[in-house]
């Protein structure tokens, strides 16, 4: 059986202070107080724009040693150079603190854009230059450029598994041609719930079952009622049994993300024999 998490896609909200974080909270506790409630949180920050080691260091001490931090990777490899030419922007990216992470460092996340289209030999290589271990990773970030000078950690504490995801926005990629590929690379598919607005394919093709749940009748907007939150807590527990299993809420804008993951979260206990 696989390991199940339940939580948020980043946790840096201001509609959140006073709402799901206690009032006076400050801002710097915040995502320990996210971690006293729930056992992973996507980083965010790291799409828009590249981090500090410093920055991933703060977040592993500020969290339980069984706590994991999975990490999106930045658009300027997936929207702005679409998968082609990226081994530079790679390179900068593993050097920009994500080892510092050690062994909290959950699936590193490949959100691709609404208007890229399927397109095996682009998206094959792409995932071939993707590090399958710390060690990989941290030979790969060594190849930095001057930008990261003084600001690079290349080196990691231990030798694990890296594990990719792919989210993927175009139909194009609803295809037996995209799963057979990500299981050859061993690259997660992620279960992405969009209220109807992108595709959802819900076929495990690696050891890791990445979910993402953008809100059920509205994009980021709307919550989960009991009912919906059965379907996935059933679909959980099925996976469970072939992968780990990450699930991360993104319906941020009216503050549902954060008491929707705790309602699957039980919801899942109930039905293993998982603590809530």
């Amino acid at each position: 059986m696989g390991e199940v998490r339940v939580g948020i896609s980043g946790w840096r909200y201001a509609p959140w202070r006073g709402v799901f974080y206690p009032p006076g909270l400050p801002r710097r506790r915040e995502l320990e107080y996210v971690a006293s409630r729930l056992d992973t949180v996507e980083v965010n920050g790291s799409f828009y724009a590249l981090q500090r080691p410093e920055s991933y260091r703060a977040w592993a001490a500020q969290t339980p040693d069984d706590f994991v931090l999975a990490v999106k990777g930045p658009r300027y490899v997936t929207h702005m150079l679409q998968l082609r030419g990226v081994e530079q922007a790679l390179a900068n990216f593993f050097a920009s603190g994500v080892l510092a992470l050690g062994p909290k460092l959950g699936p590193v996340l490949w959100q691709l854009p609404p208007r890229l289209r399927f397109d095996p030999e682009r998206l094959d290589a792409f995932l071939a230059l993707l590090p399958g271990t710390t060690t990989a990773a941290a030979e790969l970030a060594r190849g930095h450029d001057a930008r990261l000078a003084g600001r690079a950690l290349t080196v990691a504490d231990a030798d694990r598994p890296v594990r990719h995801t792919l989210e993927v926005r175009h139909e194009s990629f609803a295809t037996p041609e995209l799963v057979a590929l990500l299981r050859e690379r061993g690259v997660g598919l992620v279960v992405a719930d969009t209220a109807g607005r992108w595709p959802l394919v819900l076929e495990v093709t690696s050891d890791v079952v990445h979910v993402r749940l953008h809100g059920d009748r509205e994009l980021y907007v709307s919550g989960y009622d009991d009912a919906a939150l059965a379907t996935w807590a059933d679909r959980v527990v099925a996976w469970r049994e072939h992968a780990d299993v990450y699930v991360y809420f993104d319906n941020d804008v009216k503050v549902h993300a954060p008491f929707d993951a705790q309602r699957l979260a039980r919801m899942v206990a109930a039905r293993t024999d998982l603590r809530p």
